[in-house]
């Protein structure tokens, strides 16, 4: 008999889940009736859209990067209430929801490296842009792959979420229009190097627990060839 779907069921706390949890439980009863979850999941390629816009206006005028920001906090509240709003109404897309929900969260995180990239004019940082979107792209596959091998599905780790993630985001737009775009000369390698670490740390991480699994899983305590 197969475990139960629990894609529904994350595992793992953030510093500010408490918080955040008392206020999508305040929220969801006041979302109106039209509004269903499915609505909610889909605005987040309206927020991609709008990151990518916005970082290309911001190349002439940084007064976009806020408009970057409104974007970010959208797409946080709608993604932090569909599938709470869904359970709450019932609607029982839980799987349809995960698929849609996260691959749209991989679209919005690759819209805010394309909205950063129209900042920059070095052929070296566009190289490092492609780069964190590589190592966005795969450090999100971690917590998916792991989930399809364990059915939990963790995306918090050491107290660092999706959440706090995109208050980083927020910081950052706010550092970039008041100090300018040369930050990212110094700043952009340095996001590059501590995402990479944290890839590298999540990847090995979760294949020891893999292995862990899989060992303690054979009768005679060894690994299969």
């Amino acid at each position: 008999m197969t475990d139960s779907f629990a894609g529904d069921k994350k595992t793992g706390q953030s510093i500010l889940g408490p918080w955040e949890r008392r206020f999508i439980d305040w929220g969801i009863p006041k979302v109106p009736r039209p509004i269903l979850s499915h609505h909610l999941t889909m605005v987040t390629v309206l927020w991609s859209a709008g990151t990518v816009l916005f970082g290309w206006l911001a190349e002439t005028n940084l007064m976009w990067m806020h408009a970057m920001s409104a974007m970010v906090v959208g797409q946080w509240l709608t993604d932090s209430f569909d599938g709470s709003l869904g359970k709450y109404r019932k609607q029982g897309l839980v799987k349809w929801g995960f698929f849609m929900d996260h691959l749209l969260d991989l679209v919005f995180a690759g819209s805010i490296v394309i909205g950063y990239w129209f900042l920059v004019e070095a052929r070296w940082l566009t190289f490092l842009f492609l780069l964190l979107l590589l190592i966005t792209c795969a450090t999100m596959a971690v917590s998916f792959l792991s989930f399809a091998a364990t059915n939990q599905f963790q995306i918090a780790y050491y107290g660092i979420g999706p959440t706090e993630i995109r208050i980083g985001y927020v910081a950052l737009n706010t550092f970039v229009f008041f100090i300018g775009t040369d930050v990212f000369s110094w700043g952009v390698p340095v996001i590059v190097a501590l995402n990479l670490v944290a890839f590298v740390v999540l990847a090995a991480q979760t294949s020891k627990n893999l292995w862990r699994i899989d060992y303690e899983a054979n009768v005679d305590g060894q690994p299969r060839p």
